[in-house]
């Protein structure tokens, strides 16, 4: 219990956290922190082959990076990686079976991970110490109670990335000088996790912006389910938008939402890209609870239906319900309506 004291800042310390991509960004002020209070000490982060994509340009950090989609294969890679290494400490800060196995693998003096009500999978018998604090908490003040466990209170909210010239002048070409909304529509699919706000409602509100000379860009990735759902959506506009569904990377939609005046999304890693680009995030959340997984930086313009919806369809309050629990049903999106998407938009973007 309490706070880990050092008589010096240890040599080295690996960070456990494979993924996703909102969860990756939420990181990085944390990186940035420890980097800041700890300069000489060397920080390696074990993290998925995708969300490498995005923050390869970190600075002084060592990138281990697991492809979880070559099975065994990559838990063998790794074994190998990390033979004859130690570390001082292992932030454990991902709670799932697949990284819990991965800790075994991972020598470390310290193993620290997440408390019992935090915590599932048998997360708590990997780790040798654990985080406290108060729980219901956004996840990324969750993620800072890990060093302040290390003794670290300050906090240096610096999200690190800058978008590289090449990608800057890919936006050029497609935003030019006009105001521009940058709409993510699609989250990942998931069973039973219903995200997405409705085609026509998208196309209304992308018909109210182009009717004030707004330009609009949709954006997503490439997986089949985002790019029919964006190609539904147009159909349905009176103008078409510009559509980049599945046709940028990572480190080019960070560029394009850094030169962006607003951004449109639900529940998904976009949306916590544009914190990371500090545009400001319309957040649409019925289904899931902002003030635990919605945009930071964003989350008095964001549309939270969610005490709504928990209690239309979960019959129960958001002071009863378990922290992080979601409305699953498929209706739940429905509840936000295009008026409340308009008011904020028309304060985010001055719109009389």
């Amino acid at each position: 219990m309490g706070t880990i004291s050092f008589k010096q800042p240890p040599k080295s310390l690996c960070i456990l956290r494979l993924s996703a991509i909102g969860d990756v960004t939420h990181m990085l002020p944390v990186i940035a922190t420890l980097q800041q209070q700890w300069p000489d000490t060397k920080i390696s982060w074990i993290i998925g082959s995708i969300e490498y994509q995005l923050v390869k340009s970190l600075p002084n950090i060592e990138f281990i990076i697991f492809n979880k989609s070559n099975g065994l294969a990559e838990y063998q890679k790794l074994r190998k990686t990390l033979s004859g290494r130690r570390f001082d400490i292992l932030l454990m800060m991902q709670v799932a079976l697949r990284a819990n196995f991965i800790s075994l693998l991972i020598k470390a003096d310290l193993k620290i991970g997440y408390d019992k009500k935090r915590s599932r999978d048998f997360h708590g018998f990997f780790c040798n110490r654990h985080i406290e604090g108060p729980n219901r908490i956004h996840v990324l003040d969750t993620f800072f109670q890990f060093i302040e466990k290390l003794g670290i209170h300050q906090r240096n909210m610096d999200w690190l990335l800058e978008s590289t010239e090449k990608d800057l002048t890919y936006t050029q070409q497609v935003i030019k000088d006009q105001t521009t909304v940058i709409i993510n529509p699609c989250s990942s699919a998931r069973k039973n996790n219903w995200r997405n706000w409705p085609q026509q409602d998208y196309a209304k509100v992308i018909d109210y912006l182009m009717q004030h000379n707004i330009g609009v860009v949709l954006t997503g990735g490439p997986a089949s389910q985002e790019i029919e759902f964006s190609n539904q959506i147009i159909q349905y506009c009176q103008k078409q938008p510009v559509n980049l569904v599945g046709q940028t990377s990572l480190a080019q939609l960070l560029a394009l939402l850094e030169k962006a005046q607003c951004l449109i999304a639900p529940d998904t890693g976009p949306a916590h890209m544009g914190t990371v680009a500090d545009v400001p995030v319309i957040g649409l959340y019925a289904s899931s609870n902002p003030e635990r997984s919605g945009p930071y930086k964003s989350l008095q313009i964001t549309v939270n239906k969610y005490p709504e919806a928990v209690q239309k369809f979960n019959h129960t309050t958001v002071d009863q319900a378990r922290w992080g629990q979601r409305v699953r049903d498929p209706e739940v999106m429905k509840i936000i309506t295009v008026e409340d998407v308009i008011s904020q938009l028309n304060l985010c973007l001055d719109i009389n």
